[in-house]
């Protein structure tokens, strides 16, 4: 099983890591400024001891006749030695390379003087090796005059690397020790900073876990970060769906138990007393598939109620033409419209609902069913589907007794059919659940007439494809504010 790294751990190497490669790159960058700045001061003091070597020549003679004379003795360049690790070493020269004091081991200078030369004066600077040791040589070109003669002298300095790559050497630890200390002190504040930010995170867990099992209550959190509270209130989302879930589960469970008793018992006494040859055979069976028919009705209707929990649960549904829907139930029940000599009539507009195409065909089918069934023959039933603003009315009105206002509200609650609306007392409960599950409403009212109740009209109201799409946007909207 994959393990997946701690949002702790995560943060920590996604701050930490940028951090160490910033300090990184920060140090090795002070270390360049600070090996430059040193190159530079001791370049400084190699064009100092060029300088003071320069102050013993002598000339005479002119430009190419000039003849160099210089005396310098060696003590002259201790000044300019900083330890006993260094050493210096000198070269005087004309512009042709002939030696005329100084070691002449040292090789004679062949570069050129920058256009912009770092100080004022012509000297260059390079790198060289001298007795198998690497030196740093300033070469100065120093012009010489006297009342004898002119000329041009080559003044080369060399200085061995030792004290520069100490001092070096000390600067990078002198710089890694300070971002050390900058980097244990980061380190130091981002575990704090995230043990803090990561606290509502633990507390939520250990919330969680110490809640006791089949607790789906929500989850308040009231001193939570602002971050956690899309996670909170989807958490609180899933919990109030498997509740609703659970809730319908238990119900039908217990609904189940309940009403499928009385119909098993019946058919048992049944089976009894056709053994026992209480009645005639052909009256025991006729009995008894009556009850089977029954029991097979009421586990069909039981069914149908759970699939409606089923598909609320469900992804975003498919959009379904209400309309076309309630012509082909009403086609399916031409049989029963005809032997109940109903007078029927349709008038539909075209009404999109997104939904499934079974919750639609069920609530039709409910509804009509009831109302062919309980219409007196030779009466008018219509059937009317209209887009009223928003909404898909459908108004289904036949010619019966109606009903009692007590009984109008009871008869959507499972199992409670009336003394008017015979049957399982599903039909109604299963219209209810569909009608909620799609934002809408249903409602039964007695149509009054010039001698009183007239009919009874079933009226469903649901919200368009368009309708839906709007207050489901603005739900999320809400969700993630």
């Amino acid at each position: 099983m994959t393990r997946h790294q701690s949002l702790r751990r995560q943060l920590l190497l996604g701050i930490l890591l940028p951090t160490l490669l910033f300090v990184g790159l920060n140090t090795y960058s002070l270390y360049r400024q600070a090996l430059a700045a040193l190159n530079t001061a001791y370049d400084r003091t190699l064009l100092a001891s060029a300088k003071t070597i320069s102050e013993q020549i002598d000339v005479s003679g002119y430009d190419h006749q000039a003849q160099l004379r210089v005396t310098v003795p060696y003590a002259a360049l201790e000044a300019f030695e900083a330890d006993n690790q260094s050493r210096l070493y000198y070269r005087v020269s004309n512009l042709r390379g002939d030696l005329i004091s100084g070691f002449g081991e040292l090789p004679a200078w062949h570069g050129s003087i920058a256009q912009r030369p770092p100080y004022a004066a012509l000297v260059d600077f390079y790198n060289a090796s001298f007795r198998g040791r690497p030196v740093r040589v300033a070469a100065l070109l120093q012009p010489v005059a006297s009342a004898e003669g002119r000329g041009m002298a080559v003044i080369q300095v060399a200085e061995t690397l030792e004290l520069r790559h100490a001092a070096a050497l000390q600067i990078l630890w002198n710089t890694l020790a300070r971002q050390a200390m900058l980097l244990a002190l980061i380190a130091a504040l981002v575990v704090l900073v995230v043990q803090h930010a990561t606290r509502p995170v633990r507390q939520l867990s250990s919330d969680l876990q110490a809640r006791a099992e089949g607790d789906l209550s929500p989850i308040a959190a009231p001193a939570a970060a602002r971050e956690l509270e899309p996670l909170i209130a989807a958490t609180n989302a899933v919990m109030r769906r498997l509740s609703r879930l659970l809730a319908h589960q238990n119900r039908f469970v217990r609904d189940a138990s309940h009403q499928l008793r009385t119909p098993l018992a019946v058919l048992k006494i049944q089976v009894q007393s056709a053994l026992r040859g209480d009645m005639p055979p052909e009256q025991a069976l006729r009995e008894i598939g009556d009850t089977v028919e029954r029991a097979t009705q009421l586990a069909n209707q039981m069914l149908a109620l759970a699939k409606v929990e089923q598909l609320r649960q469900q992804g975003e549904p498919p959009v379904t033409r209400f309309d076309e829907v309630l012509r082909e139930v009403a086609l399916d029940l031409s049989p029963l419209i005809a032997q109940g000599d109903l007078d029927f009539g349709i008038d539909t507009e075209p009404t999109p609902i997104r939904t499934q195409d079974w919750m639609l065909r069920e609530l039709c089918r409910n509804l009509l069913h009831n109302a062919i069934r309980h219409a007196p023959p030779d009466t008018e039933l219509a059937v009317t589907l209209r887009v009223d603003g928003t909404q898909a009315l459908l108004t289904i009105a036949d010619a019966g007794p109606g009903i009692d206002p007590e009984l109008a509200t009871r008869l959507f609650e499972p199992f409670s059919a009336g003394d008017v609306r015979k049957g399982s007392g599903l039909g109604l409960a299963i219209c209810q659940e569909i009608v909620q599950a799609l934002g809408g409403s249903i409602a039964l009212t007695n149509r009054r007439g010039a001698h009183g109740v007239a009919g009874l009209d079933a009226v469903v109201r649901l919200p368009l494809a368009q309708a839906q799409a709007q207050a489901q946007a603005q739900a999320q909207a809400q969700s993630t504010r």
